[in-house]
């Protein structure tokens, strides 16, 4: 009987390598973890100038320098200390606070871990001090010694890490190609980089230069440059400023337009206090922003930079500090997609220049050379447009059955216009200065519209462009007079988990405000008792479902919102002008004046382009005049 007695286990304290080990598998999974660590140091140290080199995709070795302040002797040998830093200062009641956090790095950990798991070797000087350097590995540190610092600046450090985790070869089997490791530090450079415009980083690989960012000026027009030259010229030509606040947060940055897309969303970055973190929420803020002008396999370029103060955020949550927790999140998401909306609505009628040099790119001649000669110029841009103008000359008040009827009913039988005899339309006394889109001059197969500007000309999709224009005016009418609802014979009851039945119930009231009213049925189900009245009939039950996996995910109710949309947009497209319709001058004329007045008028509800704009310096090239 005894013997089937378990013996008690002896309780012991890890040696300090073994420690360090662990700790190590937490923050330095792989090289590009290191490189995040030891660059973040070098950005708390102050420094302006970061460059880094890697061999093997930094696994066989990585080398870190920077022109920032500097460690001394005693310093270096301190720093190799678990939880030791600088960075956390005590209060004067002695206590540390771990949720004012103003640098990137705080733990201490960084040095310890990667030098328990490599071959490490720092040089530092600082302001006033001669250059010192030790040497560590798997916890054995020598030194510090005198050294030669080859540093450009008076200040800073230089770390070189050999044979990363050659103390866990278990570790190694993990790791993947050096072209995959060599990508992932190159992703970690270029996120640091967008978040710290006014520091030149510089990344070589096996010694060939990856990345070169000169350092930028201060302010909106430096950040759009270091933004330009990691995401591309396209963004760069083709994004909007975003700039808000609200209750203590701020929001700044750039955001592509709708119709500059991708098949992913690897080109979204969201920085927190100048961290770069990856949240779910920015992809829900990110699709509800978009959801009016992008279909849901297409994803916008963004970078958005969140302020705040730290004692309103958790930077704690995760060892590598990649994933934040903001205490009030529904601020800090309402203040995105409102700070992107606006900012799209801004933009007016733009579109981006890709959809011009796509154009061209068709256009060229067969045989003829690519590159520059044929490259398209950024579109007419205008910043001095108001998004409500008042009717033009060429804006009747209003044409019969023209584009500026109103659109209540949405019935395209009630849609008569008159037959234009001629296409072609050649108003004497216009001035094209005056319109940003230009005057119309022809219609090509009853489909589109030809407009000339004052410097090229315009092609307009009638009906892709009439269709945004409806929507956006459902859209306002909707708005001003809410969304009707009709009651449900027989309540729908939807059978789902505790926690998503919490999660729906808790948001019954905005719900309602969108139609849908549903209220708690006993725990784990939600009843439907009245459904929009623009749905007609409808499968509640999956929209209940679909709005409890949104909630949980995306923490905003997208599925009911996209429906409107679906809707709404069905409604548009059945209501706005056909293709092979033909139009007369006046009806030309008044769809690309209300198109300068409307916001979003450059993109149809899916995200295609409603016009093409070609400046003649480009057409010129097409056929060699330039």
């Amino acid at each position: 009987m005894a013997d089937s007695v378990r013996s008690r286990p002896e309780i012991r304290k890890l040696p300090p390598d073994v420690v360090n080990r662990i700790a190590a598998g937490e923050v330095v999974e792989r090289p590009a973890a290191a490189v995040k660590e030891l660059a973040e140091n070098a950005l708390d140290a102050g420094a302006t100038r970061i460059t880094i080199a890697i061999e093997d995709g930094g696994l066989k070795r990585m080398t870190i320098e920077d022109d920032g302040c500097g460690m001394s002797a005693d310093d270096l040998v301190l720093a190799l200390d678990r939880h030791a830093t600088s960075k956390l200062v005590p209060g004067a009641d002695g206590r540390v606070d771990l949720l004012n956090i103003h640098t990137m790095g705080f733990r201490g950990e960084a040095l310890p871990s990667i030098a328990s798991v490599s071959r490490m070797t720092i040089t530092s000087r600082a302001a006033g001090e001669e250059a010192a350097e030790v040497f560590i590995e798997a916890g054995r540190v020598e030194g510090p010694r005198p050294a030669a610092f080859t540093g450009r600046g008076e200040t800073g450090t230089r770390i070189e890490v050999r044979d990363l985790f050659h103390a866990t070869p278990a570790r190694l089997k993990f790791m993947k190609g050096e072209r995959s490791e060599a990508m992932a530090v190159t992703d970690v450079v270029k996120r640091l980089a967008m978040a710290n415009a006014h520091v030149s980083f510089s990344l070589e690989n096996n010694g060939r230069n990856v990345l070169r960012y000169a350092a930028e000026a201060e302010g909106e027009a430096g950040q759009l440059a270091r933004l330009g030259a990691i995401m591309g010229r396209e963004f760069r030509d083709n994004a909007v400023a975003i700039e808000a606040e609200r209750e203590g947060v701020s929001l700044t940055g750039f955001a592509g337009l709708p119709t500059l897309n991708r098949g992913n969303a690897q080109m979204q970055f969201l920085f927190v206090n100048g961290r770069p973190v990856k949240d779910r929420m920015l992809n829900g803020v990110i699709r509800a922003a978009y959801q009016d002008f992008l279909a849901r396999d297409r994803h916008p370029l963004a970078a958005l930079f969140v302020e705040l103060d730290p004692e309103y955020v958790d930077v704690n949550v995760h060892p590598a500090k990649t994933e934040v927790r903001f205490r009030d999140a529904g601020n800090v998401r309402g203040l995105m997609i409102g700070a992107l909306r606006h900012a799209l609505a801004q933009a007016g009628h733009r579109a981006s220049t890709t959809v011009a040099g796509f154009a061209l790119g068709k256009a060229r001649p067969e045989g003829a050379p690519t590159g520059a000669l044929f490259a398209s110029r950024p579109a007419y841009a205008p910043t001095s447009i108001s998004p409500v103008r008042a009717p033009s000359p060429f804006e009747p008040a209003p044409p019969p059955g023209g584009f500026a009827e109103p659109h209540q009913a949405y019935n395209p039988d009630a849609y008569t216009p008159d037959v234009a005899p001629s296409a072609r339309v050649e108003p004497e006394t216009t001035s094209i200065e005056d319109y940003p889109l230009g005057v119309a001059r022809a219609q090509l197969h009853e489909t589109y519209v030809i407009a000339q500007t004052k410097d090229g000309i315009v092609i307009v999709d009638q009906h892709a462009a009439h269709e945004r224009l409806v929507y956006e005016d459902m859209k306002r009418q909707m708005a001003a007079g809410g969304v009707r609802r009709q009651a449900l014979l027989i309540p729908d009851i939807v059978e789902l988990t505790e926690d998503e039945a919490a999660r729906v119930v808790e948001r019954a009231d905005e719900l309602a405000d969108l139609g849908l009213e549903i209220e708690a049925f006993g725990a784990g189900a939600v009843c439907v008792r009245a459904t929009p009245a623009l749905f007609g009939e409808m499968d509640a039950i999956g929209l209940i479902r679909d709005l409890a996996d949104d909630f949980a995910e995306y923490d905003a109710g997208l599925a009911l919102k996209e429906r409107f949309e679906e809707v709404m947009g069905n409604m548009a497209c059945r209501g706005s002008v056909r293709s092979g319709r033909r139009l007369n001058g006046e009806e030309m004329n008044a769809l690309l004046r209300q198109m300068e007045a409307t916001p979003h008028s450059g993109q149809c509800n899916h995200g295609r382009p409603t016009y093409v704009e070609l400046k003649l310096t480009d057409i010129e090239k097409l056929f060699g005049r330039r």
